[in-house]
């Protein structure tokens, strides 16, 4: 899609920008990238260097490594080639951001991932008045409304009490980037009782206390010996541990997960899950509509997920919307 005009386009390589010769998030090696967040999705290894804000260096120092990193402020304007670019937060997970491009009097903006809600452990989302919006829509249905995460954190304190009655361990399931780290800020506020991480967790969680994110206490499992008792403790692991050998070690458990999937409950009971608790670090469906109408976008694009619906709704408010296919999948 697009046309030799445009000033982002698709290409084998993932979303090109040709004035600045460039790409967003490329899932294959390009010289120059453009890096919106640390997710394994949208931060591949491979590339000749990096773009990225300064807020998200720390995470991807931790998920790539040493790169070739160019690195700028939040609404600092720089140049790439023939296009100026500046970033802006998208209030997605830590150091997440939203890409603006201008060039030949036009102005794109590439959110990325993003949320309008609430999260205490990154900057909200910012409105950037563009000519044309690229957004993500993964969640793009209409089923698809987050509850407040206060009221979803005040949920899990009230299970691991009900799995301490039955003397139970609580084993929560949370990807290792951003949500395992929004959750425990949220259960900051309702409970002083420290949760139990598993190894890939606590990785992510160290990365953010040391940018300054208060969180709730966490000790490590594997720190405990062999046999422990975990019963009446909250245990957050990656979905990953689901079903291996480490979870063996829970004698007796309850499983949970977090997630905007866990909205529906099919999701839940083919994941063989005892509780879901609806936490996402995605715009939901009102959150995109709001999104969309408020940059003022004469022109949008949906990419990554279920845009079918979104493009939709939007063609029939008058809008021009189109989709862009991406290669990009799930935050783990």
């Amino acid at each position: 899609m697009g046309t030799t005009h445009d000033l982002v386009v698709t290409t084998p390589e993932g979303l090109y920008c040709p004035v600045g010769d460039f790409h967003i998030d490329p899932w294959r090696p390009v010289p120059r990238a453009v890096i919106t967040h640390g997710h394994g999705d949208h931060a591949r290894v491979g590339m000749g260097c990096y773009y990225v804000v300064d807020a998200g260096l720390p995470i991807l120092q931790w998920r790539l490594r040493e790169q070739d990193y160019r690195v700028h402020a939040h609404g600092e304007r720089f140049r790439i080639g023939g296009a100026t670019v500046s970033f802006h937060p998208a209030g997605h997970v830590l150091g997440s951001t939203q890409v603006r491009i201008e060039a030949g009097g036009e102005t794109w903006v590439l959110s990325g991932d993003f949320k309008r809600d609430f999260d205490p452990t990154c900057l909200p989302f910012e409105v950037v008045p563009c000519d044309v919006f690229i957004t993500e829509a993964t969640f793009g249905l209409p089923i698809y409304r987050w509850p407040a995460t206060a009221d979803v954190a005040r949920e899990i304190v009230a299970w691991r009490e009900e799995c301490a009655a039955n003397g139970e361990a609580a084993i929560l399931y949370c990807y290792a980037l951003g949500k395992a780290q929004r959750v425990l800020a949220e259960l900051d506020a309702h409970t002083d009782r420290p949760a139990w991480v598993h190894g890939a967790i606590d990785a992510g969680v160290q990365v953010y206390r040391a940018a300054g994110v208060p969180m709730l206490a966490t000790n490590r499992v594997a720190d405990e010996p062999r046999g422990a008792d975990f019963a009446g403790e909250l245990v957050i692991a990656p979905p990953s541990a689901a079903g291996s050998p480490w979870v063996r070690r829970f004698r007796r458990a309850q499983q949970g997960f977090a997630s905007g999937w866990m909205s529906l409950r099919g999701n839940r009971r083919r994941r063989n899950l005892d509780r879901g608790f609806v936490v996402s670090d995605h715009a939901d469906w009102p959150a995109l509509l709001r999104t969309t109408r408020e940059t003022g976008a004469a022109r949008v694009i949906a990419t990554h997920g279920d845009t079918e619906a979104l493009v939709r709704v939007l063609r029939e408010s008058g809008v021009d919307a189109g989709v862009f296919q991406t290669a990009y999948g799930e935050d783990d």
